[in-house]
């Protein structure tokens, strides 16, 4: 009944809501097709089961995952992921790019966007666009790796699909307030203190 209110224009299920909880509401909201953004919980529960998420998404989802939980939902292109960190960048010239290339993959066979979190943020929807957010490095923010702080973005870009950004402008603004509000406030903050 909730999700037949019509003032209900976007979701964020995952961060805090436990996998198995997940597992039951994910389906749920999904069905309603309002624009819905899958964290946390919310993608580990669907670890060993990806089929069945990628037939409840559609293109107004935004999955925003760790490199654990990108591992746990896209086993294949995680294993990918962990032998470019293996070899690292000055090993690897075109590691960059492969990344790219990884989260452009994830994002045709879930048919939704995905933005992979990490020090350079790669954001990929299925009709083929691709951004990477990535701080200087003299304008890095090292300490947004912080417990509670990814939550903070998610909370982020689904507020901003609230307000009618698709889920690939909505992940690229969304981090991009979420690194400068880190590059305001400095070492030593907590995730509480971002949203203010």
């Amino acid at each position: 009944s909730f999700l037949e209110d019509p003032r209900v224009n976007a979701l964020c299920l995952g961060p805090g809501l436990g996998q198995e909880r997940s597992w039951k509401l994910v389906p749920v909201a999904l069905n309603a097709k309002i624009p819905t953004l899958l964290d946390a919980d919310a993608l580990s529960a669907f670890a060993g089961r990806s089929e069945e998420l990628f037939g409840l998404l559609h293109s107004r989802c935004l999955l925003t995952p760790h490199f654990g939980e990108f591992s746990r939902v896209f086993p294949d292109l995680g294993s990918q992921l962990e032998v470019l960190e293996a070899r690292g960048d000055s090993a690897f010239p075109d590691a960059v790019g492969l990344r790219g290339e990884i989260v452009q993959s994830a994002a045709k066979r879930c048919g939704c966007t995905v933005l992979l979190k990490g020090t350079d943020t790669w954001i990929g929807s299925p009709d083929g666009r691709l951004c990477c957010v990535s701080a200087p490095e003299d304008g890095s923010a090292a300490w947004l790796a912080t417990a509670g702080s990814g939550d903070v973005l998610a909370g982020f870009c689904t507020g901003l699909m609230a307000r009618g950004m698709d889920p690939m402008l909505a992940g690229e603004v969304g981090v991009r307030l979420h690194l400068q509000c880190g590059r305001s406030l400095g070492p030593g903050l907590i995730a509480d203190d971002l949203p203010e």
